[in-house]
């Protein structure tokens, strides 16, 4: 009886801190990762252990399926700060969570560091339109950096 309400006190924290609409793919695929895992390693387990350690594997798990997601945007970003056409719009939808994105770069210009480009993003995320202006420098290593 105590680990079904510990299980429960878990999944409850979990599915509350995960309405924050500020975090990342990642973050979310944690808390997604470690409710399911929770609850898998309660099955299994039927103990405080197995739950304990479900929790920890799917938060991992989660975590990176989550993470991919935005590795997917931030490289379909830089590709455009790289060959983007100044005042072109491109465009792509993210296969794994639907969202949707339309970038129109400027033309670079100076940085500290090497070339800078501005550019404003509309972003179609969960079914909310979002736009915003950014700026990217190109890293000694040769990648785009948002500022």
């Amino acid at each position: 009886m105590k680990m079904g309400i510990w299980v429960l006190l878990l999944c409850s924290s979990l599915t509350l801190v995960s309405c924050g609409h500020n975090w990342n793919q990642g973050q979310s695929g944690a808390a997604i990762g470690a409710a399911g895992g929770a609850i898998a390693g309660q099955a299994i387990g039927h103990n405080t252990e197995a739950t304990l350690i479900g929790a920890l594997v799917g938060t991992v798990v989660g975590y990176m399926v989550g993470n991919e997601m935005d590795k997917y945007d931030r490289r379909q970003l830089n590709h455009v700060y790289e060959r983007g056409v100044s005042g072109q719009t491109s465009s792509w939808r993210n296969p794994d969570n639907g969202n949707s994105y339309s970038v129109t770069p400027r033309p670079a210009s100076g940085g500290a560091s090497g070339p800078c480009r501005e550019a404003a993003i509309e972003a179609m995320i969960d079914g909310k339109r979002q736009t915003t202006y950014t700026t990217a420098c190109r890293d000694y290593n040769g990648q785009w950096v948002l500022q």
